[in-house]
């Protein structure tokens, strides 16, 4: 008879009281919906910045402005599709509420650190996908 082969042990992420989990969630389905919101609106707002520009004819290089829009746009936009709020990581809080008042203090070191290194993983990915939308917007050919 041969022994069961071992079982590796898994992570489980569980919430905090509220729906809190460091360095994973810590916005509830008010704050998802504003930031689904801005993250539209500056996409939005790059899409007519490089439409300003190639309407103006200017140089293509100059169309690397639309980098900060689209940087804007998709770290709002991350931080609905990953229900994480990067400037409530900074200050060591959590919403899960309805309103915008709703604020909870973040317990414990750990659970900060973990926070801000998600914060940091969002900043370099949306700061990735903003550059790949301003390379394409200055290589348009117009």
């Amino acid at each position: 008879m041969t022994a069961p082969a071992p079982t590796t042990p898994r992570l489980v992420i569980q919430p905090v009281g509220d729906g809190y989990v460091p360095g994973v969630c810590n916005i509830g389905p008010w704050e998802i919906r504003r930031r689904r919101i801005g993250g539209v609106l500056m996409l939005a707002a790059a899409a007519l910045l490089l439409a300003g520009l190639i309407a103006l004819h200017a140089p293509a290089i100059a169309r690397a402005l639309v980098l900060l829009p689209a940087w804007g746009g998709a770290f709002s936009w991350l931080q609905a599709r990953r229900r994480f709020c990067g400037a409530y990581a900074m200050r060591g809080i959590s919403n899960f509420g309805t309103t915008h008042g709703t604020i909870n203090a973040v317990a414990g070191d750990a659970a900060h650190q973990a926070d801000i290194s998600a914060l940091m993983r969002m900043t370099r990915d949306s700061f990735a996908i903003g550059m790949v939308i301003t390379v394409v917007a200055v290589l348009l050919p117009f």
